[in-house]
Formats: C-alpha cells, structure tokens, sequence
C-alpha cells in the first residue's frame, strides 16, 4: 500500500487493501456507508468483511446509481436517514462509490449537524484519479451541472485498485479522459506514458495512473483550495463538457463529455494562436482512442446557454482554460481562466461536430 501524505489529508493507494485497512484508527461512533446500486454488494463484500468494523455500529444506505442521483433531494434522503438512526457528530460517513456518490456523500458530510467526517473510498477510475480528491463536492440542479457544492476535506481517500479490474470499458474510458486532462495540463510525461499505454491496461498501469493522478490533483488543490484561480486549471475540458453532460440528459457520462470538452477547449486554444497544431493533433488522436460517440446534432444555442452558468463564467461571459502545449496552460500574471467571444467558442463546436462525425 502506498500512502500519500498531503496538506489535508492522507491518500491510501494499492490492491486489495480495503479488507485490511485499519478503520479503527479513527474512533468513530458508527460507520455509515454511502453507496450506490451497482457497487452495493461489493461494499459488503469489501467492507464489512474488514475486522476493524466488526464491533462499530454499521448502517448502509443504498442509492440508485447515476447522475441523476446527484440532486437536493437525493442529498435530503440521506440526511434524514442519518437523522432518522441517530447517527451523532463523532460518526464517520464512507463514501463507497464513484464520482457521484463521492460529490453526494461528501456534500451531506459538510452540512449534516454542521459537518462531520468522511472517508472518500472511490471505486470507478475517474473517481480514483479525480473526483474524489480535492474536497470538493456537488450537486445538479434542474438548470446545470454542479451548482450547488461545499470544498470539505475528507478524512481520508482510500483507492483500492483491484476494485478497477472490474469495470466495463465505458468506465476506464470514462476515468482516462481525466489523466489525459492531467497530461495537457500540467504532466507531459503522464501523456506521453497514455501515448504509450492506452489499451496495455495491467494493474501496474492502473495504479501509475491513480497514484501520478493523485498527486498532480493534490498539489494543484492545495496551491489553491477554494478554486480561487489557480485551481480553475482542472476545469479544463469541463466548460464545454458540463453543457454538453446536462444537455445529453446525461446520455454521455462525466469522463465521454470532458473529454469531448477537451476536443472544443484545445480548438479555441488553438484557434487564439496559443496551442500550436501538432499538440492540438496529439490530443484528439488519444481521445479518438476512447471511442465516445455521440450521435446527436450539437444543439450550440443550448450549449451556450448552459456555459453562461458555469462557476467560471462572469456576468454571462465565458471564461476557459486554455493549454498552450502538452503540459502547460496559459498563465498571465496568475490568471488561468480567460474570456472568449462567443464566435470562437461557435467555431469550435462545429470542430467538435466535425470530430463526432469522424469517429461514427
């Protein structure tokens, strides 16, 4: 097990650690497992087999699994299920799940008897490489993606890595698009290491990428843990792909809509002078090897629209990241997020069509 020690709390990587990861350590009253339907009988498997459990209090609580289980009404039921147990400040919650059930849990953490712990346990890749790091949590609203959300630091996030060696294609896919986020951004060696291993998936590749991911988000977070600015960087991708989330009704996952986001933000990059072609190419030719499709025409009025709401967005004006080379992003003065006119965001989302069509 590798332990990562960072400014707000501990990360635990490795296989098959769960069954013997020492819960004992953090006294709590009673343990309440958060998860959802498609990992539930994993979390019994996986957790309460753990004997450090065995003689805390355990309640569990089921959701249905799924973006549409991020809402205010999804957080009341588990709110008034903790209210209903009696569950006290000294408890801890364990998020068992994806990104989904992390920005959920995590959000209920913060307000339930103004706040108590929690444990992220992420069992997709994307939640292992992103979500659940960085103390940020959210819900949906009927009008974006997102809208509302606290920043409260777990405890502690636990990736157990053999939990990946199940996952449909779709999902690896879906987790991926977030390292090669990662790999723009800020880690041309993380990217070139995609070039190389895309596809050649062992679980010594997996745990690279979440152990590398982990760290990257990490620092980045505690440069700037209220996405002031600086933070706004791992946003890249997520403009575009938030509106593109919302206005699929959610057809396309988080990780296949950022990573057509990504397809659209390069271009307008591209387009402004600052991201040279040859590493536009090299992005979208990894993308291309995710497969997403998606083969509905691009409503671009509606796509706007919902980028006007975005958390980077001012007075309607749309704000983006925009890498000027594999491994960097503009940067003036601090500044990491910048205003486009909506005429080149236009354009771009013909070249995002263009891209679609290419992979049908």
């Amino acid at each position: 097990m590798k332990k990562l020690r960072t400014k707000f709390y501990p990360v635990y990587i490795g296989e098959d650690i769960l069954g013997s990861f020492k819960f004992g350590q953090y006294d709590a009253s009673a343990f309440v497992i958060i998860t959802d339907a498609n990992v539930q009988g994993i979390a019994g498997e996986k957790l309460k087999s753990n004997p450090s459990l065995k003689h805390v209090p355990i309640f569990e609580l089921s959701l249905p699994a799924g973006e549409n289980s991020k809402t205010l009404a999804k957080a009341e039921k588990i709110l008034r299920f903790l209210a209903q147990h009696n569950v006290d400040r000294d408890a801890v919650i364990l998020a068992f799940g994806g990104g989904v059930v992390g920005d959920l849990a995590g959000f209920v953490a913060s307000v339930y008897k103004r706040g108590v712990d929690y444990i992220q346990i992420p069992t997709t890749l994307l939640a292992q490489i992103d979500s659940s790091h960085g103390g940020k949590t959210g819900l949906n609203l009927v009008e974006g993606k997102n809208l509302v959300g606290t920043t409260y630091f777990p405890l502690a996030v636990i990736a157990d890595t053999s939990l990946l060696e199940s996952l449909p294609e779709e999902q690896i896919a879906s987790g991926l698009a977030e390292a090669i986020k990662y790999g723009m951004i800020w880690d041309s060696r993380l990217f070139k290491y995609l070039e190389k291993n895309m596809g050649k998936f062992t679980p010594a590749v997996y745990k690279k990428l979440v152990v590398t991911s982990s760290v990257t988000k990490t620092k980045i977070s505690q440069k700037d843990p209220e996405e002031k600015e600086f933070r706004k960087i791992l946003n890249y991708g997520h403009t575009v792909g938030h509106a593109l989330e919302v206005s699929s009704g959610h057809e396309l996952n988080h990780g296949q809509a950022v990573a057509l986001g990504m397809v659209t933000e390069a271009h307008i990059s591209h387009m402004l002078g600052y991201l040279k072609e040859k590493d536009l190419l090299r992005q979208n030719d990894l993308i291309k090897k995710l497969k997403t499709t998606y083969n509905e025409d691009l409503d671009f009025d509606e796509l706007i629209g919902l980028m006007r709401r975005d958390k980077k967005s001012k007075n309607g004006k749309l704000y983006f990241v925009l890498p000027n080379r594999v491994g960097n992003f503009r940067n003036k003065r601090g500044k990491v997020a910048f205003e486009v006119k909506e005429s080149i965001v236009r354009q771009a989302l013909k070249q995002l069509q263009n891209f679609l069509g290419e992979q049908v």
